[in-house]
């Protein structure tokens, strides 16, 4: 199972291509966090976000579109790991009770 840690990772490492996808305007999310617009398109361009700032970001272009992205980087992560057929996982769930 994937980690928090692997899932903000694959989150900060795309964080450009989030705000991209979430349909606000740079400028926009630079006013909302307090960032200088010139500050936030080099962070953005070299990807130098620190923790803080990737949470006000997020905090900011939270939406449908952006939750799909992010699920779908997740799962793009582990398209190539085992997996279990629904018969299988229904027989195990049943040895649950």
């Amino acid at each position: 199972m994937i980690s928090a840690i692997e899932q903000y990772t694959i989150v900060k490492t795309h964080l450009a291509d989030v705000i991209q996808v979430s349909g606000y305007r740079n400028d926009y999310i630079s006013k909302k966090i307090g960032m200088r617009p010139a500050l936030f398109s080099v962070k953005k361009q070299r990807c130098s976000w620190n923790d803080k700032e990737v949470e006000a970001v997020l905090n900011i272009i939270d939406n449908e579109d952006t939750e799909d992205y992010i699920l779908g980087l997740v799962m793009q992560r582990h398209e190539n790991d085992e997996t279990v057929t629904w018969d299988s996982l229904k027989n195990e769930m049943k040895e649950w009770k």
